[in-house]
């Protein structure tokens, strides 16, 4: 069997599927339509454990009974809160919803792989089995601050997988280019908000009160400074600012102002350090008669790629496609934040960036109204996949 071959034979039929999840995104914990898809298709695929409502909305298909070693597969399924600007026949129909970051190529390319994977189970001689994790919400969380990989791990999903495997299209890299990185290759990602308080007053008598508009100005230079003067500079950090809310009228100087801000690191101690320095940032407030209320969401940690697993994806592309397709990055893909770096914790992983740019010379990036990708390397990312699963289970 040439799995390689066996994907091209389907590309029809994953972009079918990828365009009907397209034109219906849903948002994170709402991928009813979606999950009852990807049931279905598992189910006339034949020969799949289906199991429903894993981590709300996923849904997890398990070929094989093997003694040997479990793989989890894991694609994402949910889209963003954001508003199409297309002509594609396959565009949303979801007003204000669009998959503007290839979570719809994600899940056909995993439906792919379950195609490929059951014809391998019936002519190969696997030790162990494989998990296809079809991962609800990575894009967001509830209120209570669970995402869809939190979720399907609580509800057990991971409980028995010995190594994990993903990709991620990337719209702004060339088409079939498969980027690896070694080590920490996504950043852990927190969200702060702070309110800083004084006693507010008249604008023409500025003395008599105390102005947290003027405390926020020197919070903002301690915030700013933690990167370049608290942190050592050999260690990649971003502390940012995205909201500032005070004030209702020129006249008036308000009692209060809102912060909210983002936090992305790499090393774990690094990143206990930045929380602890954004807060004492906040501090400033009382220098100046003021006072602060601070709170903290530690969101999802640092993504660690294996570099034992990622040889064995390297491997398979290099075979497949020669080693012109393949980079190696020697630092990590960037400062983005990642769920699936819970599950890399729960079990050794990677997940490999397949290029997927347009060829129509449009910057379609990720999280953009216009974002779109080439639908020829669905069955790359397939085969890829399928293949590296493949020999981990014959080795």
């Amino acid at each position: 069997m040439n799995i390689l071959d066996n994907a091209y034979n389907i590309a029809d039929e994953l972009v079918r599927i990828r365009r009907d999840i397209h034109a219906h995104p849903e948002l994170g914990f709402q991928e009813f339509r979606t999950s009852a898809l990807v049931a279905d298709t598992l189910r006339e695929i034949g020969g799949i454990d289906v199991v429903e409502n894993v981590g709300r909305t996923g849904v997890v298909g398990t070929i094989g009974k093997g003694d040997g070693i479990t793989i989890g597969i894991r694609a994402d399924m949910d889209a963003l809160p954001i508003t199409q600007n297309s002509e594609e026949s396959y565009k949303s129909t979801n007003d204000g919803v669009m998959h503007a970051c290839g979570h719809d190529a994600h899940t056909a390319i995993l439906l792919g792989v379950a195609h490929l994977l059951k014809q391998s189970s019936a002519e190969d001689n696997w030790n162990g089995k494989i998990k296809l994790l079809f991962q609800p919400s990575e894009e967001s969380e509830d209120e209570n601050g669970i995402s869809g990989a939190m979720a399907m791990i609580a509800d057990g999903a991971l409980d028995d997988v010995d190594v994990t495997l993903a990709l991620h299209v990337n719209s702004t890299a060339k088409a079939g280019e498969i980027a690896l990185s070694d080590g920490y290759s996504m950043a852990a990602v927190d969200v702060y908000e702070g309110w800083v308080y004084g006693s507010g007053g008249h604008g023409a008598y500025p003395h008599t009160g105390t102005d947290p508009i003027f405390m926020a100005s020197h919070i903002l230079n301690a915030l700013y400074a933690i990167p370049s003067r608290f942190i050592n500079p050999l260690e990649p950090c971003i502390v940012s600012v995205g909201q500032i809310h005070a004030g209702t009228t020129s006249n008036v100087i308000p009692n209060a102002l809102y912060i909210h801000g983002t936090i992305r690191s790499f090393d774990p101690n690094v990143r206990k350090q930045l929380w602890e320095e954004v807060e004492r940032a906040f501090k400033v407030a009382e220098v100046f008669g003021g006072s602060y209320e601070f709170t903290l969401h530690k969101s999802y940690p640092a993504t660690f790629h294996s570099a034992e697993i990622n040889r064995k994806i390297q491997a398979v592309a290099e075979d497949f496609f020669g080693k012109e397709v393949i980079s190696i990055k020697e630092k990590a893909f960037g400062m983005g934040g990642e769920d699936f770096a819970f599950m890399t914790e729960k079990a050794p992983g990677a997940m490999f960036m397949l290029g997927a740019a347009t060829a129509d010379d449009l910057n379609r990036a990720h999280h953009t109204d216009i974002f779109d990708i080439d639908e020829s390397v669905l069955p790359i990312g397939a085969a890829v996949l399928a293949e590296t699963a493949r020999r981990m289970l014959i080795a």
